[in-house]
């Protein structure tokens, strides 16, 4: 079991690498220059700013020096547009905006998605299934862009004490956590859904209900720990997606989290943002996946036996 999980640390470490590599190099691929506004720079003032970021050297000497200060320092570089504001310090004061959004975010999901699942499994192939996997297609299909509007003018605008844009009181969190939770709460309800209903078809299931348990019973004590092996794989990935932040629902409500900023480091060529992001990101995929890993081998004691193999 130890083996599997630090081999799986190692995978995600490399994953990592990788990733934060090739956004490097990608990032200064992209057409434009951070410097570039209203206004054009002379040209020894913009030699002069690219003095001062260190972006005159050549690309691979820029990366051993990102990389150096990283390791060495904990130094994620400074942002190119707000002067004096190290990348770390904007990660740290949006990540907690992110990860209460998102821990919200997949509270909602797992409470709606989960139990819907579960219920739609119970009565496969008769109109409640139907039913409930219509609606979870439905919010499978809906983009997030399309959701997120939609609550800002039938909540936001007419329930008291909601807002539809701003992070200045507690109420703020409502609605994009709403809007995170029940699109994600789709996608756990059709994998909880198959999950269960091929656990509920399989031969101990049939004997249980033979012996005479009750209904509730199969379900929560012999069919749920295996039918919810589908859910937990995607909880991994969903929940940092979540935490990092939805792109498009922080644009839209105006949330100061990590997809906000992303969306905006984008826009302005930040670089050092950009890379600071999208390495924290993919930590938070790598602990997300080994999270669910432990999970996995909780469940399923197949797995730890071909973990010690």
């Amino acid at each position: 079991m130890i083996r599997l999980l630090l081999r799986r640390l190692g995978q995600g470490v490399l994953v990592v690498f990788v990733l934060e590599t090739i956004t490097f190099f990608l990032v200064r691929m992209l057409p434009g220059n951070p410097f570039l506004g209203e206004r054009k720079l002379p040209e020894h003032i913009m030699q002069q700013l690219q003095s001062l970021y260190g972006l005159e050297e050549s690309a691979w000497v820029q990366y051993w020096n990102y990389w150096k200060n990283i390791l060495l320092h904990g130094d994620f570089g400074p942002s190119l547009i707000r002067e004096g504001v190290p990348v770390s310090e904007m990660i740290a004061q949006a990540f907690p905006v992110s990860f209460l959004l998102g821990v919200l975010g997949m509270a909602i999901a797992m409470a709606v998605g989960i139990p819907a699942g579960m219920l739609s499994a119970y009565y496969r192939n008769r109109w409640p299934d139907a039913l409930l996997m219509c609606v979870a297609m439905a919010g499978i299909c809906i983009p997030a862009f399309v959701v997120a509007p939609l609550f800002g003018m039938t909540l936001g605008m007419h329930v008291p004490g909601l807002s539809v844009a701003g992070w200045d009181d507690a109420l703020c969190v409502v609605l994009p956590a709403l809007t995170l939770g029940l699109i994600n709460a789709a996608y756990l309800a059709r994998l909880t859904r198959g999950g269960m209903a091929e656990v509920l078809s399989q031969d101990f299931v049939r004997t249980a209900k033979a012996k005479g348990c009750r209904p509730l019973r199969v379900l929560f004590v012999h069919a749920l720990r295996s039918g919810l092996l589908p859910a937990v794989s995607y909880l991994g990935p969903a929940f940092a997606a979540l935490i990092t932040g939805s792109f498009v629902v922080e644009t839209c409500f105006q949330v100061p989290g990590m997809g906000l900023h992303f969306v905006n480091a984008t826009t302005d060529r930040d670089y050092f943002l950009i890379q600071g992001l999208v390495l924290c990101y993919g930590v938070l995929i790598v602990l997300a996946n080994l999270c669910v890993d432990l999970a996995l081998l909780v469940l399923n004691p197949r797995l730890r036996s071909q973990g010690s193999a």
